[in-house]
């Protein structure tokens, strides 16, 4: 008999589809879920769509309907962040159209020369400039973000450079080590259970990841539930330093 939690993170890409690829069982898993009408909220370190866009994706390309609020990004967990924070309205960004669009429609105004945040995640299009601009503004005193700490991404052309691998340059640009948003960190999380208005003990994290997914769970005292179809391999698991609370197969297996 499994616990009956009154909600669930959930995790994405390995989770509920692999790249391009369903996973029928975790469209089948956030099926039961609306049935049940127990709440939910996927929680992702992905800065580069806009919920409402990841929203579209889901639908068009997996068959999932969900509401555009179940969906909480590292981004939006930026700007409740900064909000927090109070700093001031100027900031500077690297990274792509979700964060960007993000940060400005929560009414922040971009600023080179003495902004009161640098905000780092994943961009594409990375030049050196902005580099020497985030250094620069960082060593003037910026408060310095980082939207998750993912070293690498996993493409069709092997493991790419994550938003990780760019704060540790700036880190070791700057000697200022950053505040990260994303899992496993508490920031994403508490403000996920703000956003559910449920308590540690009610929730369970679901995700492929040990790394980022579970340990987001074991690290803020969260129960975790791990799903081998994506990024954690079932031979890894007799080795995992601090076993999840609940580990399977398929989200099939998991009784709701």
């Amino acid at each position: 008999m499994t616990k009956a939690y009154k909600g669930y993170l959930i995790d994405l890409d390995g989770t509920i589809y692999l790249g391009k690829e369903p996973i029928p069982a975790g469209k089948r898993f956030v099926e039961r879920l609306q049935e049940k009408e127990v709440p939910y909220l996927f929680v992702t370190n992905n800065t580069t769509k806009k919920p409402s866009v990841v929203r579209d994706r889901l639908e068009n390309e997996f068959g999932i309907v969900v509401p555009e609020e179940t969906i909480y990004t590292a981004s939006l967990a930026t700007v409740d962040y900064m909000d927090a924070c109070d700093k001031g309205k100027k900031v500077f960004v690297i990274g792509e159209a979700g964060l960007i669009s993000a940060i400005e429609e929560a009414g922040y105004v971009i600023d080179t020369e003495y902004p009161d945040y640098v905000v780092v995640g994943l961009d594409s299009e990375l030049t050196y400039d902005k580099l020497a601009t985030a250094t620069l503004a960082i060593q003037k005193g910026a408060h310095f973000i980082g939207t998750n700490p993912d070293k690498n991404i996993p493409t069709e052309r092997g493991l790419m450079p994550g938003a990780g691998s760019l704060l540790a340059l700036l880190e070791t640009a700057t000697r200022v080590k950053p505040v990260i948003m994303g899992k496993p960190e508490a920031v994403i999380m508490n403000a996920s259970l703000t956003r559910m208005g449920l308590t540690k003990e009610e929730v369970v994290m679901v995700g492929d990841n040990y790394e980022t997914d579970i340990k987001s769970g074991i690290n803020n005292g969260i129960d975790s539930l791990l799903v081998l179809t994506g990024f954690t391999q079932k031979e890894e698991v007799s080795t995992l330093p601090v076993a999840p609370t609940h580990i399977v197969d398929s989200l099939d297996e998991w009784e709701i």
